[in-house]
């Protein structure tokens, strides 16, 4: 099993999006890029931590590729929105790519480019490496689905 970790504003829906698709074993939400391998939700909010708030998808590949599930996080937020996803505002809600290998790396640099010749220059998704990764709280994880909302 593979992982990829996707930043798509606040972790609820993108979470929910992504475990719909076939070959997702499983999706958490945490938070990755900040600063220390710690962190909590009420950290994160302060804007101070750099980490931002994402999805960690569990996928096979022989049923469903990177370049697939690229490419249907850039269908399911908007990546020419610097720092905010419609009313969320905060680098924490930033569009980024975290990839764990070089291969991951390679991909979502030409899956992004490929995505910036049909915004016209607008996407602002960073690609970073993988660091400090740490699941969010329990009671984030399906957090809409828990309080009844999708």
């Amino acid at each position: 099993m593979e992982t990829g970790i996707f930043a798509a504003g606040c972790f609820w829906k993108p979470d929910l999006e992504f475990e719909k698709l076939k070959g997702v074993e499983k999706t958490e939400v945490g938070y990755c890029g900040g600063n220390n391998p710690n962190t909590t939700y009420e950290n994160v909010c302060t804007g101070t931590t750099n980490h931002a708030e994402v999805v960690k998808v569990y996928y096979d590949e022989n049923i469903i590729s990177y370049k697939e599930l690229l490419n249907f996080f850039l269908k399911i937020h908007d990546p020419t929105t610097l720092n905010r996803q419609g009313p969320d505002v905060g680098t924490q809600y930033r569009s980024e790519i975290f990839y764990t290998k070089e291969e991951q790396k390679k991909i979502a640099e030409k899956v992004v480019e490929e995505a910036n010749e049909r915004f016209r220059g607008k996407v602002v998704t960073k690609i970073s490496k993988e660091s400090n990764y740490c699941r969010a709280e329990d009671y984030h994880q399906k957090y809409l689905r828990k309080k009844g909302m999708l």
